[in-house]
């Protein structure tokens, strides 16, 4: 199977504790996206681009978010029951101003990764790149052949702009607009919204779109079994998830290396447990990471937190700890 990207992944590497399964550490476990790939494998693609936060009129840096994530995750140890081999299929580059193209190369290569198996990880770059993400699930075997797919987003804005020019503001307006082209509805929620960062114009449109949400205010860690009816009662409606993760739904304080910071945020501790829920759910196909910002970053806060919600993801287990254990 040849899965073409425009940049081939970089060799990772990492702290080496010696050879075995009791020191394996991500990076020991990478390797590029081989022509006869193993259905089931995780797979990773890097989307570079800056291009959407430049016009959202944000802070440029997000173009050197899958650089920084890759960093963070390469020694991250590994569980006993973690993945053996994860594949690494480079990154999909934004070129001077053509995002529409590159999103529509990262749908490409999200649709074939599926459609062979694989539970699919892309990292970010702006926001901009769930609409990518967005077209390889919409065109994939499963979704052609009448499986729900939903959107679950965790993040501080809608991000249903209806500006003419797409941008990291609009890519969920932009799968509703698709979705309505193809007579379905986009089965669209959110947790994490900042009530002062959206405008009543933004909270309308959610509303005319069936949008469901949960504000900042309400995901505070004693307000957890709320949070975890709010995402079984998205996950009941979806046979397939599309998880997408803006960082900047968190707390500055962790991650202030993001396009816009939060002034309050989501508690990691809900952040995490979110991710948790919807990999465990058995219905999780492609999770895209947005917003890491290495510019901007703090001692490589929001890489870390970036990496250890990935780990989460990939490998069901806390970073550094055997499935199940504290």
């Amino acid at each position: 199977m040849i899965l073409r990207s425009d940049a081939p992944p970089e060799p990772w590497t990492g702290r080496d504790d010696g050879p075995g399964a009791e020191h394996l550490r991500w990076h020991r476990t990478v390797g590029p996206w081989p022509d006869d790939p193993a259905p089931g494998t995780p797979a990773l693609i890097g989307f570079r681009s800056d291009e959407g936060v430049r016009r959202n009129r944000g802070r440029p840096g997000a173009v050197d978010g899958p650089v920084a994530l890759r960093a963070a995750l390469a020694s991250l140890a590994l569980p006993p029951d973690g993945p053996s081999t994860v594949y690494d299929a480079g990154d999909v580059v934004v070129t001077g101003s053509d995002l529409e193209g590159a999103q529509q190369r990262l749908g490409a290569a999200v649709t074939a990764m599926l459609d062979h198996g694989h539970p699919v990880t892309v990292l970010g770059g702006g926001h901009e790149v769930a609409y990518g993400t967005y077209l390889g699930v919409a065109a994939s075997a499963a979704a052609r052949g009448g499986a729900r797919c939903g959107v679950l987003n965790l993040d501080a804005h809608f991000d249903l702009r209806a500006d003419a020019t797409p941008s990291s503001g609009t890519p969920f307006l932009q799968m509703a607009r698709q979705e309505q082209a193809l007579g379905r509805a986009l089965r669209y929620a959110v947790v994490g919204i900042a009530q002062p960062s959206n405008t009543t114009a933004l909270f309308g449109t959610a509303a005319e779109l069936g949008v469901r949400h949960l504000l900042d205010d309400e995901c505070r860690i004693a307000n957890l079994p709320d949070v975890e009816t709010f995402v079984g009662e998205f996950l009941a409606t979806v046979d397939l998830v599309h998880l997408t993760i803006d960082l900047d739904v968190l707390p500055a304080a962790v991650a202030p290396g993001v396009s816009a910071p939060a002034a309050f945020g989501v508690p990691l501790e809900v952040v995490q447990h979110v991710c948790d829920l919807v990999a465990r759910s058995g219905r999780l196909a492609v999770t895209d990471v947005a917003e890491l910002n290495p510019v901007f970053d703090i001692d490589e806060r929001t890489a870390r937190t970036a990496a250890r919600l990935v780990h989460r993801i990939v490998t069901g287990s806390p970073a550094g700890s055997p499935r199940g254990t504290p």
